[in-house]
C-alpha cells in the first residue's frame, strides 16, 4: 500500500504561524514534531511507500523533515500551482498506473491532521484496505463530537431503510432518530457503509441537526482505493479532469524520485475537489466509521483543545505572564506576552505579525489573509525567516533603500549562480567558511571577513565546510524584492 500525502495546502486559518511558503503542516506544534512528520510516522507501519504531492516551493522543507525522521522510501509529485484535490489524486493514480502498480492500494491522507488513537486507526485502515481490494472507494467518516461548521459532513446509510431520511430540508421524528442511534445489528467499527449525500461546511442549525441524527459523520479527507478503480470512475464522470491530468503527467519532467508538473499543464486541469468532482457522483464510494480521536487542527480553537492548560485554563506556548486571565490561547515565537484581566482570547505573536481574536471566531482568520492578499502584502506568504533548499535567511531590518539579512547555508550547499539589476550586496561572515565567486574571481572567507558584490555582477555563495555557514548580508538599492534574481545556474532546478 502507498500512502499519498496531500501536502500543498497553505493553512490560512492558522495565520500568522502558517504562511503560504511555510504552512501549518510543517510547523512543529506538538512534541517538537510537525504534523507532516506525524502523518508519515503514523502510516509507515502499513505503507511500503510514500508519494508526497506538494507545491514546488515546499519540496525542500518536506525533504528536510523526512530526513529528520529517517524515512527514505518516498517519491514526490511537485505542483507549480494548486488545483485542489481532484488534480492531485488523479496525478497520483496515473503515477501508479504508469509504473505498473494499477492494483496497488492508494491511501490518501492530508498532511496536517492529528490522530491520537493509533490502535483504532490501524484497525480502521485494515478494514478500509479490505474493502478497497473489493473495488470500493472507501472514505473515513469521523463521529462528530460538536456541531462544527468548518467541516464537511457525509450521510452514512446505517441500514437499507434509512437512506435519505435526513437531509437539509427534512428532519425525521424523534422515534426514528432513536431507532437509528440504537441499531444493534451492525458493528459501526467493523462494517463498510453506503453514503447518502455530502454537505460541505453547513450552517450552525444544520450542523446541530446532523449531530443529533446519529448518521452524519465528519468527512476526514482520507480515502482508499486502487488507482485502476478511481481512474475508471474519473474517466466516466469527469473526463476533462481525467484527460488533462493524464497529459500533465505525460509531459512532466522526471528526475529520479521527483516528478515536476509543467505550469501550463497544471493550470489546464479544472480546479475542483475530489468530493465535488467524483465522490458525490459515483456509486463506488463507501464509508467506514473511524473512532480514532481525530482533529484537522484547522483553527486556533481546535489547537486550544489539544494544548495543555494551566490552573486558569490558559493554553500557553513559550513565555507568557497571565494575571487574572483565563481560558486563553497564547502563542509567542520569541517575546514575553503579558496579559491582565482577559478571558476567552486568542493571542498569536510572531516576529512580524500579531493576531488577537475571540475564541470561537478563529474560523474567520482566513479573512485576514484575504485582505493581506488584496493589499499586496507579503505577510500572508512568508515569515521573517524563509527556508530555501540551501538553508535559510532571516530579515533583520529593512526600509525602502536597504535590507539586512542573516543567511545560513548548510554544509556542502551552495546558492544559485545569479545576478541582480537593482541592488548591491555586502557579505560579512560571522561563523563557518564561505567560498564566494564574484564574476571571474573566487575567494575563501572566514569569520569577521567580508566582500562586496556590485550591481550586475555574477556571483555565488557556497559552504565548503562541515558546519553551517552564517553571514550577514546588507542589500542596498531602490528595489529589494526577491524577484530581482536572475539565475544562471542552479542545483535545485529553480530555473525550470
Amino acid at each position: 500500500m502507498t500512502n499519498v500525502i496531500l501536502c500543498g495546502g497553505s493553512g490560512t486559518r492558522l495565520w500568522p504561524i502558517s504562511r503560504k511558503f511555510f504552512p501549518k503542516q510543517f510547523y512543529k506544534l506538538l512534541d517538537n514534531m510537525s504534523l507532516f512528520q506525524m502523518t508519515v510516522l503514523r502510516n509507515r507501519d502499513f505503507c511500503g511507500d510514500f508519494l508526497i504531492v506538494t507545491n514546488k516551493n515546499q519540496y525542500f522543507i518536506a525533504l528536510d523533515q523526512l530526513e529528520e525522521i529517517g524515512v527514505k522510501n518516498y517519491r514526490f509529485i511537485l505542483e507549480p500551482a494548486g488545483r485542489n484535490t481532484a488534480a492531485a489524486i488523479a496525478l497520483s493514480c496515473f503515477d501508479a498506473v504508469k509504473n505498473q502498480n494499477k492494483n496497488d492500494i492508494l491511501f490518501i491522507t492530508p498532511s496536517d491532521h492529528l490522530i491520537k488513537n493509533q490502535n483504532s486507526y490501524k484497525r480502521a485502515v485494515e478494514i478500509a484496505q479490505k474493502s478497497a481490494k473489493d473495488g470500493n472507494i472507501v472514505m473515513f467518516g469521523i463521529k462528530p463530537s460538536s456541531p462544527e461548521t468548518g467541516y464537511g459532513y457525509i450521510e452514512v446509510i446505517l441500514n437499507k431503510s434509512e437512506s435519505n431520511l435526513i437531509n437539509d430540508k427534512h428532519v425525521p421524528d424523534k422515534n426514528i432518530l432513536s431507532n437509528l442511534n440504537t441499531l444493534d445489528d451492525i458493528n459501526l467499527h467493523e462494517d463498510v457503509f453506503s453514503i447518502g449525500f455530502f454537505k460541505e461546511k453547513p450552517d450552525k442549525e444544520t450542523a446541530c441537526r446532523y449531530l443529533s441524527s446519529g448518521n452524519f459523520y465528519w468527512n476526514s479527507g482520507m480515502f482508499m482505493f486502487t488507482p485502476e478503480v478511481l481512474l475508471k470512475e474519473l474517466g466516466a464522470i469527469c473526463p476533462g479532469i481525467y484527460e488533462s491530468s493524464n497529459i500533465a503527467y505525460e509531459n512532466a519532467k522526471k528526475d529520479g524520485s521527483m516528478l515536476r508538473i509543467l505550469e501550463n499543464d497544471m493550470l489546464n486541469i479544472e480546479e475542483n475537489s475530489i468530493d465535488f468532482a467524483l465522490l458525490e457522483k459515483t456509486p463506488m464510494v463507501k464509508a467506514i466509521l473511524a473512532d480514532i480521536e481525530w482533529s484537522d487542527l484547522g483553527s486556533f480553537d481546535s489547537l486550544y483543545d489539544e494544548f495543555k492548560k494551566d490552573e486558569n485554563n490558559n493554553a500557553v506556548l513559550k513565555d507568557a505572564l497571565n494575571i487574572n486571565s483565563k481560558n486563553n490561547l497564547i502563542m509567542s515565537s520569541s517575546r514575553m506576552v503579558a496579559t491582565i484581566d482577559i478571558e476567552d482570547l486568542i493571542v498569536i505573536d510572531t516576529d512580524d505579525a500579531l493576531l488577537i481574536a475571540k475564541r470561537g471566531s478563529s474560523q474567520n482568520v482566513k479573512k485576514v489573509v484575504e485582505e493581506l492578499k488584496k493589499s499586496n502584502s507579503e505577510l500572508h506568504a512568508q515569515h521573517m525567516t524563509v527556508h530555501r533548499p540551501w538553508g535559510s535567511y532571516t530579515v533583520l531590518l529593512e526600509s525602502s533603500l536597504y535590507k539586512i539579512k542573516k543567511i545560513v547555508v548548510k554544509p556542502g550547499a551552495k546558492l544559485s549562480l545569479q545576478k541582480h539589476f537593482h541592488r548591491s550586496e555586502h557579505w560579512i561572515v560571522t561563523s563557518g567558511t564561505a567560498l564566494i565567486t564574484v564574476d571571474d574571481k573566487t575567494v575563501l572567507l572566514k569569520a569577521n571577513e567580508s566582500t562586496y558584490i556590485p550591481i550586475g555582477s555574477i556571483h555565488r555563495l557556497e559552504n565548503p565546510g562541515l558546519i553551517p555557514l552564517v553571514l550577514i548580508e546588507a542589500q542596498v538599492g531602490e528595489y529589494l524584492k526577491e524577484d530581482d534574481i536572475v539565475r544562471l545556474e542552479d542545483d535545485y532546478h529553480r530555473m525550470d
